[in-house]
C-alpha cells in the first residue's frame, strides 16, 4: 500500500508538472499576435534516484521544472509607419512606470493618452533616462532617433530610457523584472516599426499536443494504478 501511495504521489505530480507545460504553451500561443513577446519554456530537471535498499519510505522522486526560461532571440521587424509604433533591434527593453514600481518590455505599441503622456498599451508611462515621464504635445510630428532621442519640430523632448539587463524575469503582459544592475544597451530603435513576437505557431502547436499528451499518459497511469490497488484489496479479501 506504500509503494502505492507513492507512486501516486509521483504521477500525480508528473501530471501536475503536465498542466504548467500547458500553460506555459497555450501562453506563448495566445501571445503569438503581441508586439515584443518572447516566448517561455520549462527547463525539467534530471533527478537522480539514490540507492535505498529496499527502504519503501524513501522512494519519492517527484517531476519537477527547474525554472522558466525566455527565449530572447530577437522577432521580425514589421514596418507600421506609426510614429508612435517603436521597436529595439538588438539586446534591450524600454522602460515603463508600473503602479508596482518600474518594468521592462519589448511591446512598442506606445500612445498618447488625455494628458499627453507617452504610454504603453496597458497605459503605463514610458520613462526616460532621467526616469521621468514623457510629456508630448498632441497634433504635432514627433521624431525619434535610432538613439532613441525624441524631437518634436527642431526642440529636443525627451531621451528614450532603454537598458539590458543578464537576465529578465516574466512578470505578465509583455513586462519583465530585471536581474541586477542595468547595463547598457547599443540597440537601436526604430520609428514606425514593432517587433512581432518570437514564437514560431507551427512549433508551439507541437509543444502544446505533447504537453496534452503527457498529462493523458500520467491520468492513464493515475487510473491504471487505483484499478491495480482495488484488485489486489479484492485478492486480500479471499
Amino acid at each position: 500500500m506504500g509503494l502505492t501511495l507513492q507512486a501516486l504521489y509521483v504521477l500525480a505530480a508528473g501530471g501536475e508538472r503536465a498542466v504548467e507545460q500547458l500553460d506555459t504553451a497555450a501562453n506563448n500561443i495566445a501571445n503569438i499576435n503581441t508586439p515584443g513577446f518572447k516566448k517561455l519554456i520549462e527547463e525539467e530537471m534530471s533527478q537522480h534516484i539514490p540507492d535505498n535498499k529496499g527502504d519503501a519510505n524513501n522512494l519519492l522522486i517527484f517531476p519537477r521544472f527547474k525554472a522558466t526560461h525566455i527565449v530572447l532571440e530577437q522577432g521580425t521587424l514589421q514596418k507600421t509607419d506609426n510614429p508612435l509604433d517603436l521597436a529595439l533591434k538588438g539586446n534591450g527593453f524600454f522602460a515603463v512606470k508600473t503602479k508596482t514600481g518600474e518594468l521592462y518590455t519589448r511591446n512598442g505599441h506606445f500612445f498618447l493618452n488625455a494628458e499627453g503622456k507617452l504610454v504603453d498599451s496597458k497605459g503605463n508611462p514610458v520613462l526616460d533616462i532621467a526616469d521621468k515621464e514623457i510629456l508630448l504635445i498632441k497634433n504635432e510630428p514627433i521624431h525619434i532617433t535610432e538613439d532613441g532621442v525624441v524631437y518634436q519640430g527642431n526642440k529636443k523632448v525627451a531621451v528614450l530610457k532603454v537598458v539590458n539587463f543578464q537576465s529578465v524575469k516574466p512578470i505578465g503582459d509583455s513586462y519583465y523584472a530585471g536581474n541586477g544592475t542595468p547595463l547598457p544597451t547599443e540597440a537601436k530603435v526604430l520609428q514606425g516599426f514593432l517587433e512581432s513576437s518570437n514564437v514560431d505557431p507551427v512549433k508551439e502547436m507541437v509543444e502544446l499536443i505533447n504537453a496534452q499528451r503527457r498529462f493523458e499518459i500520467y491520468g492513464n497511469l493515475i487510473r491504471g494504478l487505483d484499478q491495480l490497488n482495488l484488485k489486489s484489496n479484492e485478492i486480500g479479501k479471499v
